[in-house]
């Protein structure tokens, strides 16, 4: 069950949106579409003379969210939404419209046989750019209460998720405690390429972003969003891209993410072996956000997060394909 389910919640929920949206001189028209899930409640709302306007509220392990749009906002306006409003300390957020969400563009440039893997080029390098301007703010984004798994500490963050799960079967928890050695050296390794720790999505799918106009992309929806490398956050667009134009996808990739990081001295090599190593290394924190459910949830919960989460904890021993 969701807070949805509960009547003063709702009427209190929808009443601050109703007042952010007067505070704008915005009125509603229309019915409301609501979608709920474990993760968030999401209510659609139609306004006179403009596009609509999308109230969101997340759970408590994740409603660090709503701050941290609010400040994205301020430190890297070009790549984020600009809210209406937000009350941190509930989780609540009112946002605009972005506009063409990704997918919709890939698919309609499908269907007229327009698209390739190159499409995902600008949305990654622009990606990475915010990346970059959001470094200095690592210290202040964990402060917001983002959740923090830094290079450095990834080996611990590994260690407590294994002991958590409880849908590991006795070998995997073997197979996985057999790696740690490995997994340790893959951290050293990252850490030592001086690629500072920033914000990493976490879960950048080509839903996730808005093409709003032609070379603009607006990043959104940072529930999962953790502190850590930002070579992490190449995993989930990566796949996302082989899912949809095939295996060669991700190498061909790789290197439109990693120009912007290129101008600190590295060269190619050095960033495409820590590439490399942080593919492996971005499954921890997708175990990490399945776990951050709502308790008691009707798909299961913690039972679900486990399975999920143990899913990706074996994604550790895969190998990346660039």
């Amino acid at each position: 069950m969701t807070p949805w389910a509960q009547e003063d919640w709702r009427a209190e929920a929808l009443g601050w949106a109703e007042r952010g949206l007067a505070a704008h001189g915005l009125r509603e028209t229309g019915p409301r579409k609501v979608r709920l899930r474990p993760w968030s409640v999401l209510v659609r709302m139609s306004v006179a003379g403009g596009d609509a306007v999308w109230f969101k509220a997340n759970p408590p392990a994740s409603a660090f969210e709503a701050g941290l749009t609010e400040a994205l906002a301020c430190w890297v306006p070009a790549y984020v939404l600009r809210p209406l409003a937000v009350d941190a300390a509930r989780g609540w957020s009112l946002l605009p419209d972005g506009g063409t969400l990704f997918r919709d563009a890939l698919d309609s440039a499908a269907a007229r046989s327009a698209v390739d893997p190159r499409a995902w080029e600008e949305p990654l390098r622009q990606y990475a750019g915010m990346q970059r301007a959001l470094a200095p703010y690592a210290d202040e984004i964990e402060r917001l209460g983002v959740p923090g798994a830094r290079t450095a500490a990834l080996p611990e963050t590994f260690d407590r998720i294994v002991a958590e799960n409880t849908a590991l079967e006795p070998a995997d928890r073997r197979a996985l405690a057999e790696l740690r050695p490995r997994l340790v050296e893959w951290c050293e390794e990252l850490a030592g390429v001086g690629v500072a720790d920033t914000l990493d999505h976490s879960d950048l799918h080509d839903g996730q972003l808005f093409a709003p106009e032609p070379g603009r992309f607006t990043f959104f929806d940072w529930g999962d969003a953790v502190v850590s490398h930002p070579f992490c956050s190449f995993l989930v667009p990566a796949r996302a891209a082989r899912e949809r134009f095939g295996p060669e996808a991700p190498a061909r990739l790789r290197d439109a993410y990693l120009e912007p990081w290129t101008d600190d001295g590295r060269t190619t090599a050095e960033l495409r072996r820590a590439l490399s190593r942080a593919w492996r290394l971005g499954a921890i924190g997708r175990a990490c956000s399945w776990g951050r459910l709502f308790p008691g949830a009707s798909i299961g919960g913690g039972r679900a997060g486990n399975a999920e989460g143990a899913r990706w904890l074996l994604e550790l021993f895969a190998e990346p394909p660039l």
